[in-house]
């Protein structure tokens, strides 16, 4: 039962995360959403902060279980586009949570998370091989540091260019990935 109401808890957090970013989320929002007291709530999540912080231990469970079901056979570049392709399809559809990029207080709950931090350690190193070994074979250009293509794919999670064109209504959610996919990873392109 405390695991079901935790898991409840963590798919409004979740959702709330996605539609409104973690500044406008509160915790009265989130009890009333869950059908809890707030009193209830905290004796699940002691702060805000915990409460994103459940929110992006789960999503980083996700990421690392996506990375291990690439197939040996896709070349690291295929790598790279197939998770920053997944990572925006979980943005369009509201799954992916929106963070702020300076808030101390989250920040610090999030680093003093073992299980956030080793997921996101793992994700990092992963994708660092992948962008060292396209970089080698001159699909990414090795004139960029690792760390930046790291960071300039980790940005797709949270790129705003994905909600402003499903805003639009012009393009599928298809057209949009391949528009800012293309855009993405033509930009690194060795030249």
């Amino acid at each position: 039962m405390l695991a079901a109401r935790e898991e409840a808890i963590i798919d409004v957090v979740n959702r709330l995360l996605a539609e409104k970013g973690f500044e406008a989320m509160t915790v009265d929002e989130v009890a009333f959403e869950v059908g809890v007291a707030k009193a209830s709530l905290y004796k699940h999540f002691p702060s805000k902060e915990d409460l994103a912080t459940a929110a992006m231990v789960r999503m980083m469970h996700r990421a690392v279980d996506e990375l291990g079901k690439m197939p040996e056979s896709y070349k690291p570049i295929d790598k790279l586009k197939a998770i920053t392709r997944w990572m925006m399809q979980l943005k369009l559809a509201r799954e992916m949570p929106n963070l702020p990029s300076q808030n101390s207080t989250l920040r610090a709950t999030l680093t003093a998370n073992k299980a956030y931090v080793d997921a996101l350690m793992f994700a990092s190193d992963t994708l660092g091989g992948w962008i060292e070994a396209a970089q080698k074979t001159g699909q990414i250009s090795s004139k960029l540091p690792a760390i930046a293509v790291l960071y300039t794919i980790y940005a797709r999670a949270c790129d705003p260019v994905l909600e402003f064109l499903k805003a639009a209504e012009l393009y599928t959610d298809e057209q949009i990935l391949d528009m800012v996919e293309m855009s993405c990873f033509d930009g690194l392109a060795k030249r």
